[in-house]
């Protein structure tokens, strides 16, 4: 068979299959109609931009940061031709109108729906049969607006309004599972309570000691069936060895504060949890609790070794706001619920590029994270440009170098980060020493 022949076999392969579009392939057509319907906000006649193509908007807004609004419109064709079969261009200010109908609730609404679905396909790491994910919070600042002031400022010296987010994420494939977020006048641990229930069953989830709460805790270890936490202790922390397994590893009671019990009046006086020691530490971090009390089916060295891995939250969100937000210093929306509808859209599309990322990882038989973000990302953005635009003979071209661009985002393994010990750096002489001389 000639070359010819070949490339035009792909070319009809591809003209009848699916779309290749991420979004048409990963966000069914129906679960954003679900989302526009149980929300309210469908439109109730013909448009030529309905509510269900802004919804298509704010996901290519979260995915193409570099690109206006009306740039990522005319990419992803979201208008409709109008009476006369025509596709003039919209006008910039009705595709604002029709994203500001919209409101937040959708997008929050598809983000729920798509995590929920999205979880059950990828892979987690795991330890004695559990699970491994992670919880930790972020901040993204906003444009300083009069209605933005309603998120408040991260510190009294702050240029911009922030909003504080605090996500569930895979430390396998850094997919996130849920999100909650709003004003910094909030604490993380409020935000990390809306998320109790979210964490699969059989699970540990990895918690930094800023989350250190009997309140949070223990409702996140009673939320489902073997839903585990593991958090740090802090210098300060009270506690009482009721049961010694070995000499680093110890059953604890815990005092309840009595700003937690007028709270939550069920919690009692105390709490127990395990404390294990770290044998030679190397840092603030001394030691952690956890609700994993067994310590035959969970051994005190799997523990040890699987608490580092909370670190990948912080990975991820550095990928996430170095490349898919290309380090933009604020959100585009000022105003308040179009902050909300930005951030579900660009936590969303973040959860896109990790779902190609781990199927991408399945297909090459390597771990998740050694596929690069920033190139997968590229590599998604490069799709809708030559899919939506690109002419029918460079279609297997493109077919051909997506296929082997597949290998060349693979990382090389991970190395073991070494120790450097904390030294203090010799500070400067402002001015030359002169030598003593003898007489």
């Amino acid at each position: 068979m000639s070359e010819f022949s070949k490339e035009l076999l792909v070319t009809a392969e591809f003209c009848q299959s699916q779309d290749i579009d991420v979004f048409a392939k990963h966000v069914p057509m129906d679960w954003v109609a679900e989302a526009v319907q149980q929300t309210g906000r469908a439109s109730l006649r013909t448009r030529r931009f309905p509510a269900e193509q802004a919804v298509w908007l704010v996901l290519g807004i979260g995915l193409m940061r570099n690109r206006s609004i009306q740039q990522v419109c005319d990419t992803l064709s979201l208008a409709f031709p109008d009476a006369k079969g025509e596709l003039p261009p919209l006008a910039t200010s009705s595709i604002i109108k029709a994203k500001e109908k919209l409101g937040s609730e959708p997008m929050r609404y598809l983000f729920k729906t798509t995590a929920a679905q999205w979880e059950t396909q990828c892979e987690f790491d795991e330890i004695a049969g559990l699970k491994l994910l992670s919880v930790d919070g972020t901040y993204f600042k906003t444009y300083n607006t009069e209605e933005n002031h309603h998120f408040g400022f991260a510190q009294s010296t702050a240029s911009f309004p922030s909003v504080l987010a605090v996500t569930l994420m895979s430390t396998r494939s850094h997919l996130l599972s849920d999100a909650a977020f709003g004003p910094v006048t909030h604490s993380e641990i409020h935000y990390a309570q809306q998320l109790v229930g979210s964490a699969p069953e059989h699970s540990l989830t990895l918690f930094d000691r800023g989350f250190m709460s009997a309140e949070l805790l223990i409702s996140w270890q009673g939320s489902g069936a073997n839903t585990h936490w593991l958090t740090p202790i802090k210098s300060k922390t009270r506690y009482q060895i009721i049961e010694s397994f070995s000499e680093y590893d110890h059953l604890v009671e815990m005092p309840v504060s009595p700003q937690a019990k007028q709270q939550a009046p069920y919690l009692g006086e105390s709490w127990q949890a395990r404390l294990i020691l770290i044998p030679s530490p190397k840092g603030d971090i001394k030691g952690f609790i956890t609700s994993c009390l067994c310590p035959n089916t969970y051994p005190v060295n799997d523990l040890l070794k699987v608490y580092w891995q909370l670190w990948e939250i912080e990975r991820g969100y550095g990928e996430l706001k170095q490349y898919q937000l290309e380090n933009k210093p604020v959100l585009r929306s000022k105003k308040k619920d179009g902050v909300y509808q930005e951030l579900w859209g660009i936590l969303t599309t973040y959860n896109i590029v990790r779902l190609e990322m781990a199927a991408m990882a399945v297909q090459h038989k390597v771990e998740p994270q050694r596929i690069s973000f920033i190139n997968a990302l590229f590599l998604i953005q490069d799709e809708f440009g030559w899919s939506d635009r690109g002419s029918p003979g460079a279609i297997p071209q493109h077919l051909k170098r997506l296929r082997e661009n597949g290998k060349r985002l693979i990382l090389p393994p991970k190395r073991k980060r070494p120790s450097y010990p904390r030294v203090v750096l010799k500070k400067t002489v402002k001015y030359p020493s002169k030598n003593a001389t003898r007489s």
